[in-house]
Order: C-alpha cells, then structure tokens, then sequence
C-alpha cells in the first residue's frame, strides 16, 4: 500500500535539478501527486517542494535520495505526509490564540499532537478552557530570574520531545540563547504590521496615531526581536469612530486566523526558510 510522502528543498539554482529530483522519484517507483518550485532571483536559490506516493519506507526513501541532495547541495527534509508533528503552546494572560488553536486541533483541523502548554500565569487563569490531559507547566516569570525560568521552560521542551513550539501571545522575549536553540521551529504571533507599535498597549498606541489599518504577524523567532522571517500576515480597516477596545476585538480576532493559517502551512510542509524571509507555497 502506497504511503503519502512530502520532501522539500532548497539549494543553488542551476539547471536539471527539477529533471534529477523528478527522475530519481520515478526510478523509485514514486507517483508525484503536487508540485510547487520558486527560484529566487535575487538571492540564486531554488525552493521545491513535492507529494509523491510509493510503497516505500521512509529511511529507505531517505537514503537513496541522499546521493542526489549531495550533487546539488540541498538542504532537504522527506516526512510523512500524514504524521503529526509534537507541538508545545506557550501562552500568557491573553489566551484566544490558545484557545483557537485547541478547538482547530480538536475538531481535526490542524493535524498536530499537542504535547505541553508553558505559562507564565497560573492554571485559573484559563479556567474556562479544557485543557484534557495536556499536560501544564506554570512556569512564572519572576524578577532577576529569567535564566532560571528559560531552563524550565527549555526542559518542557525537551522532555515532551516537541518539534514545534508556538507563542500563543506568550508575552516575555525570550534571550537570544532560547531563541538560538529553537531556531526554525519557534512561532510567534504579534499584533500590527511589524515592526510598528511595540512594547506595552499596542493598541492604544495605534489609537493614537490616527491608524487605519490593524493587522497581525506570524513569523519564525529569531534573537532580534519581533524581526524573524514572517510566514503570514492578515489586516482590517478601522475608522476614527473605534476605540482601542474596538480595535483589541478586531485584532484578537485577525490574529487568531492568522496564527491558524501559519500552523496549517507549517504542519503541511509549505514554509521554507530564504535568509530573513520565507518562501510559502500556498495550498
């Protein structure tokens, strides 16, 4: 019975390697079922990514192809399609990120295995959420006492053998060494166009300054703040009659589905990463 596979790459652009990836496939017995390429003008690389069937094991697919990813000097991944990534939430006192993602992965919309949820706040804090049997670490940010609060959180990460972890609003910047271990699978989700409106109030500040669009960010964390290579962005059109709470409601609402869409693209193998930006091959 044939198995669903994705394999994604990036390497030099140079010609014949659509031919020497699609060839190799075939001499595997391999049916390619999608295929998405981009080659970068601007910075000489090629981004491909393909879902083929064949009644192959993964190891065995991954060694053969191997020699062929040397040639060209890929950087390259080949999973099941259909196998679900560990996923680790952090959150803080705003949970509807949170929330939306639990019900999306409940309902089977994001295929994932929630493995951990770290906060900063105690477990009442989100009461009317039904966290099952996820496991919850309350792992609160105390002052002078970030280095020994990260160990924590970095040992929740390890020992729930996460390969994702998403900022669900999690709102304490994370030193540039948890940033640097977690690079390339740490989210975040960040309120307004970056880099605009930092710090504390956002909204409010938007407020102030007349704004008349409010959007949200999804990008991969990176040591510089708020700076990582964006995945998705969304926005809505505000008038001079919303107040900062207007703007709030409508922001909660353009970051929860911004953060959805991230997640779906992310655990579909549709993100790759191109220096400081991404290349996104759209479903």
């Amino acid at each position: 019975m044939s198995t669903e596979y994705v394999l994604t790459l990036s390497c030099p652009d140079r010609p014949g390697i659509v031919a020497a990836v699609s060839g190799h496939l075939a001499a595997q017995g391999a049916n390619i079922v999608e295929a998405q390429q981009f080659g970068d003008t601007e910075t000489g690389r090629f981004f491909m990514r393909l879902v083929f069937a064949v009644d192959a094991a993964a190891e065995a697919l991954r060694g053969a192809f191997a020699p062929v990813a040397d040639t060209f000097g890929m950087q390259w991944q080949l999973r099941e399609r259909h196998a679900r990534r560990r996923v680790l939430l952090m959150v803080s006192k705003f949970d509807h990120c949170l929330a939306d993602v639990l019900y999306r992965w409940r309902i089977g919309e994001l295929p994932m295995e929630v493995v951990g949820i770290v906060a900063n706040h105690p477990r009442e804090t989100y009461r009317h959420l039904d966290f099952g049997d996820i496991p919850f670490h309350y792992l609160p940010m105390e002052k002078d006492a970030k280095a020994a609060q990260e160990a924590r959180v970095w040992a929740a990460i390890e020992q729930s053998a996460a390969e994702l972890v998403v900022l669900a609003r999690y709102m304490q910047v994370l030193s540039d060494e948890l940033a640097g271990k977690l690079a390339g699978r740490c989210i975040n989700i960040h309120h307004s166009f970056l880099p605009g409106f930092k710090g504390a109030r956002p909204y409010h500040q938007a407020h102030r300054r007349g704004v008349k669009l409010i959007g949200a960010t999804a990008h991969f964390v990176t040591a510089d703040l708020d700076e990582g290579p964006i995945i998705e962005q969304d926005i809505e059109r505000v008038t001079h009659h919303d107040t900062p709470e207007d703007m709030i409601r409508i922001g909660r609402d353009i970051e929860r589905r911004v953060l959805a869409r991230t997640l779906r693209h992310y655990l579909d193998d549709r993100v790759l990463l191109n220096g400081s930006k991404t290349v996104v091959f759209a479903s």
